[in-house]
């Protein structure tokens, strides 16, 4: 039976595995109030872990005692007694009226306040009173006649340290144990070792959650210049915190671009790492009419374009740069290899059909199937040939179970601290032996979460047809595109994927409905594939016009 459904106490468990971990690894850069807890926790009656667990891994910090309903923890009021005696948790704490009103409903705010409307919303209700009442005092003083106690969590920020400490992110949370026991959620079990570790120093720890506040601040919609004064000014030297740094002043940047603070924009995007805050800061000199030093800037990054979007990108903006400041024109560029089109003229779909399906609904055949693949198949046939690499332990890649990739998986570095294992890998399309490695891979790690195989979009009918229609070479070629940027080549792939199998041949095909264009990713993988001579098409689409 599953150990989940067989244990009531299984989120207990789990919460134990977690501070076990933390204290195996992270004794030394844990404080003395973190210690304490964890000594003290395991001392506490099960009945009172369980309480606190349970209130840690639900939502808020305010828990009303007659909701409190849990048949294996008993009576609430004994197993809370030793919490309310630790400092862990509050009983019957002062409540603004804000609170109040999120706490009772409004049937029950009725009877505390006799001058509300009933008929009018809780808001309303609320901005009635809150100028009323503007004190704050425990529950039983607002409601006399409610038989009622609240308890009040006060370790929730500790708690969700030793959880950052444990996942490495605020991201994941308690359920991931839960949905990996009742096996929705399946992953790869990396070996993890002393070097599996998320964070290095004390420091990083305090960074990250201040990071976390000021991206949770600027998500709110509190105003830019206060966010930025809170966001540190220099980098950090642990490159993993730097990019989260580097990340949340472009997203700030962007914001101010799009509320038209140009120049605190351009100054967010100078001093920025995060890619593509170059071309950001190009664009918004141009914008403010600083032709000259865009056009340096231009220059300077067209010497080392960071990636190739960047590139694609300057390709457009320095030619215009050049006749806004009268400059001779360079010579021409050599146009990219040409890539093939057709034109269909079809029935409008009377459902709300994407186009992609009408097409491919159009062109499949019995002799010859298309497939609306995207960007699935030839990631998830890449992820599968290179499991064992993209899955291997480098240190701090890996430093839980419950891991859908690699942690460095975007980093500049990622194939290079993986190079050898990636390289034995890619040497099986050379040697005939890929066909067994990507199949093997695809039942024995069926539904184990990975960031490059899309297990709801492929089948094993699909990768056999694959891999007999498309020659090695291009999914060699593929792959290293991929590896070479791996945030920006997961995405772009044509739409759809047709196969002739009895000529064991295929094309790709990019369907353009009425009034859509090709992107700029997408723009690049076309022009890689034609270049490299493999079948790519374009497929533009019109709808037949109504007859009378």
């Amino acid at each position: 039976m599953n150990r989940t459904l067989d244990n009531p106490l299984y989120y207990l468990d789990n919460f134990h595995r977690v501070v076990e971990w933390i204290d195996r690894q992270y004794c030394a850069l844990m404080n003395a109030g973190e210690r304490a807890f964890i000594q003290a926790f395991q001392g506490l009656p099960q009945a009172s872990q369980a309480l606190l667990v349970r209130m840690i891994m639900r939502k808020g910090d305010l828990f009303r005692l007659s909701k409190l309903h849990y048949d294996e923890i008993g009576c609430i009021r004994t197993a809370a007694a030793p919490l309310l005696e630790q400092g862990w948790v509050q009983g019957d704490p002062p409540l603004s009226i804000d609170v109040v009103f999120a706490v009772l409903t409004k049937p029950e705010l009725a009877c505390v306040f006799k001058d509300i409307k009933a008929n009018a919303r809780k808001a309303e209700q609320l901005e009635l009173l809150r100028e009323k009442h503007a004190d704050e005092k425990p529950l039983g003083e607002w409601c006399r006649a409610l038989d009622e106690r609240v308890y009040r969590l006060l370790i929730g920020d500790m708690c969700d340290r030793f959880r950052l400490m444990f996942f490495g992110n605020l991201r994941q949370d308690w359920t991931e144990f839960v949905l990996a026991d009742l096996g929705i959620f399946r992953y790869e079990q990396v070996p993890l070792s002393s070097a599996s570790m998320a964070f290095r120093a004390r420091d990083d720890i305090d960074h990250y959650l201040h990071l976390h506040s000021c991206r949770q601040r600027f998500h709110d919609g509190e105003p830019l210049a206060d966010i930025l004064q809170a966001v540190p000014a220099q980098p950090f030297e642990n490159a993993w915190l730097e990019g989260r740094r580097a990340k949340l002043l472009y997203r700030i940047a962007q914001q101010c671009e799009k509320s038209g603070m140009l120049a605190e924009a351009l100054e967010i995007y100078i001093r920025c790492s995060y890619g593509g805050a170059r071309i950001r800061a190009i664009r918004v000199m141009e914008r403010l009419e600083q032709f000259d030093g865009a056009h340096a800037l231009a220059l300077e990054a067209a010497e080392h374009p960071e990636d190739d979007a960047e590139h694609q990108q300057l390709l457009r903006i320095l030619p215009r740069l050049r006749r806004k400041l009268g400059l001779t024109a360079k010579t021409a560029r050599a146009k990219a290899s040409p890539v093939d089109s057709i034109a269909l003229v079809l029935p409008q779909p009377e459902l709300d059909i994407h186009v992609e399906h009408v097409v491919r609904t159009h062109l499949s055949s019995e002799a010859a199937p298309a497939y609306y693949v995207e960007n699935t198949l030839i990631n998830s046939l890449f992820g599968l040939l290179c499991w064992q690499a993209i899955f291997h332990p480098v240190p701090g890649a890996f430093f839980h179970p419950f891991h859908s990739g690699p942690a460095d998986l975007t980093a500049p570095d990622f194939h290079r601290r993986r190079e050898d294992q990636f390289e034995q890998c890619l040497a099986q399309l050379d040697s005939g032996a890929y066909r067994q490695t990507i199949l093997a891979n695809l039942e024995a790690k069926a539904y184990i979460q990975s960031p490059f195989v899309a297990w709801g979009a492929i089948t094993p009918a699909l990768v056999e047809q694959a891999l007999d229609c498309i020659p090695p070479a291009h999914l060699k070629k593929w792959f290293r595109r991929i590896l070479a940027d791996v945030r920006s080549n997961r995405n772009g792939f044509p739409d759809l994927i047709q196969f002739w199998p009895q000529d064991k041949r295929y094309r790709m095909i990019e369907v353009k409905g009425p009034g859509d264009r090709l992107q700029d990713n997408q723009v690049r993988w076309l022009e890689f594939c034609a270049q490299h001579d493999m079948p790519v098409t374009v497929c533009y689409v019109r709808w037949q016009e109504a007859s009378c």
